[in-house]
């Protein structure tokens, strides 16, 4: 565990969330014969030639220097490159209605060059012919392009589903009558949330590692990690419901900060004292906030928004105790009654997480 976190500490990732891997929203509509498909994609991750399957931060890629320098370029130069990659891309988006639909770009849309630190979401509208008689329609998602979330407009009932890249949707009735009941869509959000904790969540993971750190007393460290998971579910029904925004350039720094609060207080206190209750409890509201910006780019479905939500909590909570349940298994069950456990592995430990998020601070802050 402490040779992980000196490695991220050599080598420390940008946690801007202009370099978080998020997934493609695709909106379809099937009107007199015509599938408009519009995409609202991280196109500069596209165009980089970025492998995104299982990708958390495109910095974790060799081509993350390309996709850095395709954000900073202005629509004019950057639509000619978009249409040659369409040329190739295009192609594997295979949707078939009976008969394959073949895809053609009708308008696009790439947002100006503005706040660097937030990743800049382009709108492409595909249209395609479709036959009156079809009565279902698939869509098979490119291998190498992420997950995307594909939702269903114009008709009752819409179909809302998650595809990895590679995999192929379920049969979608056009007329409609393919939506989840409350359990299939608490069932489909629960891994986003999962997901997000374990692949994209390194943030949350320190600061869950912060707590973990500081006792190894299992009542303590189940009372910590309670007030975590109340506060930040608060701050996630209200930041995904719209009632609290928070902007993410205020969020990130904070959210930094808090693990390096929670860090530092582990080298010189040797106990939980009340004060630190509300403390983790404060953190937990920003880091709430942290989550619905990350459900925001799902979406809810409006008529199933309870199951999506309480699905989403639960697999940040499983994320969340899978983290615990690790750090345990690597380092408490074996050196819970150590006598220098405290000065060997949990101060190095705290100082090490304390370093990394002092420096996303600086960068979230000054870069």
């Amino acid at each position: 565990m402490i040779v992980i976190l000196s490695s991220l500490l050599m080598y420390p990732p940008s946690a801007g969330r202009a370099h978080e891997v998020s997934p493609t929203i695709a909106d379809f509509e099937v009107s007199e014969g015509q599938l408009t498909l519009t995409l609202r994609m991280n196109i500069e991750a596209f165009v980089a030639g970025i492998d995104l399957d299982g990708r958390a931060d495109t910095n974790s890629s060799d081509k993350s220097g390309d996709y850095d320098l395709l954000r900073s370029m202005p629509e004019a130069e950057l639509d000619p490159m978009l249409r040659l990659f369409l040329e190739d891309w295009l192609p594997e988006l295979e949707i078939t209605a009976g008969v394959p639909v073949p895809l053609q770009l009708h308008s696009l849309h790439i947002p100006k060059v503005g706040d660097a630190s937030l990743p800049r979401s382009s709108e492409l509208v595909l249209k395609g012919e479709v036959s009156g008689a079809a009565p279902y329609l698939s869509l098979t998602w490119p291998d190498r392009s992420g997950a995307v979330v594909l939702r269903q407009n114009g008709v009752p009932d819409p179909y809302t589903g998650y595809i990895a890249g590679g995999d192929r949707s379920a049969l979608i009735a056009l007329k409609g009558g393919a939506v989840q009941n409350g359990w299939q869509v608490f069932q489909s959000y629960l891994p986003v949330g999962f997901d997000h904790i374990l692949q994209n969540g390194l943030d949350h993971i320190l600061f869950v590692l912060g707590l973990f750190f500081l006792t190894l007393r299992l009542k303590p460290l189940l009372w910590q990690v309670s007030l975590f998971t109340l506060a930040h579910s608060i701050t996630l029904a209200l930041g995904a419901l719209g009632v609290v925004h928070v902007n993410p350039t205020i969020l990130e720094p904070l959210i930094a900060a808090s693990i390096v609060f929670v860090a530092v207080e582990n080298i010189f206190v040797r106990r939980v004292h009340s004060w630190r209750s509300l403390v983790i409890f404060g953190f937990g509201l920003l880091h709430g906030l942290g989550f619905a910006s990350v459900l925001g780019d799902f979406g809810l479905p409006p008529d199933q928004m309870v199951p999506a939500l309480l699905g989403f909590n639960v697999g940040v909570e499983l994320g969340q105790l899978t983290v615990i349940a690790l750090a345990y298994g690597c380092l408490g069950y074996w050196f819970a009654g150590y006598p220098k456990y405290r000065g060997r592995v949990a101060i190095p430990a705290s100082l090490t997480i304390a370093l990394i998020g002092g420096y996303w601070f600086a960068e979230r802050v000054f870069l």
